[in-house]
């Protein structure tokens, strides 16, 4: 039996060790945001969060995430208000958002190594993780977006007229 958290919570599996925890999040406990795309790690459509780092979890197997945390865009803020998905929302990335939890999963993971990324950074750590809608250039403006937001010390609750305020704005 193997022990795990997902979202923070305790979690045990029995079964086959080599499953993919793709298959696991979406299969045994329902939680769809985390999509299939290719299944050989190739577009990032599955990218989640092994202790922090971005994985793929088309071919990471559930007995690899033994005694370790997985995060979930379901994980990630449970109001949606991480750092980068108020980024997403400020820019409308999402198109037909099949790739986005895999994207913002990847970006979070870059913030999460290197708050202030170059250009250039941005573009190497994001360039595993397809939109078939090319959204590319948004995406890379939320990333540095996100980044801002988070050297400003603009992500819990800044006041009139900070980013919160535009962000909720938004969504109204």
């Amino acid at each position: 039996m193997m022990s795990f958290k997902v979202n923070g919570q305790s979690k045990t599996f029995s079964g086959d060790g080599d499953m993919p925890i793709l298959w696991y999040l979406r299969d045994e406990l329902g939680l769809s945001g985390t999509k299939f795309g290719c299944g050989m790690a190739l577009c990032g459509a599955c990218t989640v969060h092994l202790d922090g780092k971005a994985i793929r979890s088309c071919v990471t197997t559930i007995a690899s995430a033994a005694g370790k945390d997985i995060t979930t865009i379901e994980g990630l803020d449970s109001k949606g208000n991480h750092p980068v998905q108020k980024a997403w929302r400020e820019h409308n990335v999402p198109q037909c958002g099949f790739c986005q939890s895999g994207q913002i999963m990847q970006a979070a993971s870059l913030l999460e190594d290197n708050a202030s990324p170059s250009d250039q950074e941005i573009i190497d750590s994001m360039q595993g993780n397809i939109c078939r809608c090319g959204t590319y250039q948004r995406i890379h403006a939320a990333v540095k977006t996100a980044a801002e937001m988070a050297s400003k010390n603009l992500t819990g609750n800044s006041g009139k007229g900070g980013v919160n305020t535009i962000v909720k704005n938004r969504e109204l």
